[in-house]
């Protein structure tokens, strides 16, 4: 794969978790210190048993903070993320899903259906030729806010959404589910998720935190895991320390600073273009790390680590083992993927 293909893929996996954010972190650059490890405070707290709500009409607040108001259960919906594309045919909906996005990529029942948009641009178009009645999109810029308005403008409910967290991924699914009339389906499965994250930080939070470098692209500069991000809060409840930048916007970080902060393990989430650990062994500079020097460097799956949608506990699951392999993480197996994905794009979206 080319560095330029490679770099798209980058800034695909930025624009779609830069709003995925959490409280607190590690400050990038410094040697991290030792911690105690998390009590059960850090994990997820439950969620409160939805009251029951009429399916149609409904009225909903999307994560823009926009109303939409779906007068009766949507027939002809169009998923302009990969993300909601996974909860759409997870809670069941899949048959009603008319049009995806040219980067999604699972799962394979979606594979045929007609593309709309790209991650440059949404056709509009082509949304309202097929007869849309509801249109799903990612926030923060995710698809082009000029074609989400456009959309509206010709009366088409477009309901944006992006998780600010894991607790808000969980939200998230259940807004899709009431917006496609599958509450019941929706709340059982983030009540699975819920559990299945609670059940993997309870098997890791009694040991040690080692700190964790998880390299997203070394390509062109060196991209990691972004202060308040969702990769911070995964390898936290994964019972790893993460090594982040100092912003929550910025994903390049120094090799100076990763030296700094001395990996005990290193994780490519580039594993999937040809990156191995041998090639990172390589690196000039590198060898003083001690995850380098123990041979502490492992692939995985960066697919199913950060899409914000029902696979996010297989994510957990691999990251996890990835740093605690001597640990019995609860079952089951994780959900495997592709070792190279269809389309650069379709490994972070």
């Amino acid at each position: 794969m080319s560095a330029r293909s490679r770099r798209s893929r980058l800034a695909l996996a930025i624009a779609l978790v830069l709003p995925i954010v959490v409280g607190c972190s590690t400050p990038a650059g410094q040697a991290p210190t030792p911690t105690p490890a998390p009590t059960a405070a850090a994990t997820l707290a439950p969620s409160p048993t939805p009251t029951p709500l009429a399916a149609f009409p409904v009225d909903l607040t999307d994560d823009d903070g926009a109303g939409v108001t779906l007068t009766a259960q949507p027939q002809t919906i169009v998923s302009l993320t990969p993300a909601t594309t996974e909860i759409l045919f997870k809670l069941g909906a899949g048959a009603r899903v008319a049009a995806t996005t040219d980067f999604d990529d699972y799962p394979p029942e979606a594979l045929g259906l007609p593309h709309v948009a790209s991650y440059t641009a949404v056709d509009v178009e082509k949304i309202v030729g097929l007869g849309a009645d509801l249109v799903i999109a990612g926030g923060n810029s995710f698809n082009d806010p000029a074609a989400i308005r456009q959309l509206r403008d010709l009366h088409v409910p477009v309901l944006v959404v992006y998780a600010r967290n894991l607790d808000g991924v969980l939200k998230d699914i259940e807004l899709i589910g009431r917006a496609v009339g599958a509450s019941d389906a929706a709340t059982a499965l983030t009540a699975s998720m819920e559990a299945g994250f609670q059940e993997v930080a309870a098997a890791t939070h009694l040991l040690d935190r080692p700190r964790v470098f998880y390299e997203l692209d070394a390509t062109n500069g060196l991209y990691t895991a972004a202060k308040d991000s969702v990769y911070e809060e995964m390898i936290t409840l994964a019972g790893g320390k993460p090594i982040t930048t100092d912003s929550p916007t910025d994903f390049s970080i120094p090799l100076e600073k990763v030296i700094a902060a001395d990996p005990q393990i290193i994780l490519l989430g580039d594993a999937a273009y040809g990156v191995t650990p041998d090639a990172v062994k390589a690196r000039p500079g590198w060898e003083v790390m001690s995850a380098v020097k123990s041979s502490a460097i492992r692939g995985v799956n960066d697919l199913i680590i950060t899409r914000p949608g029902p696979r996010l506990v297989d994510g957990l699951r691999e990251l996890a083992r990835a740093i605690h392999p001597e640990a019995t993480i609860p079952s089951p197996e994780p959900t495997t993927a592709p070792a190279v994905p269809a389309s650069p794009a379709a490994s972070a979206s």
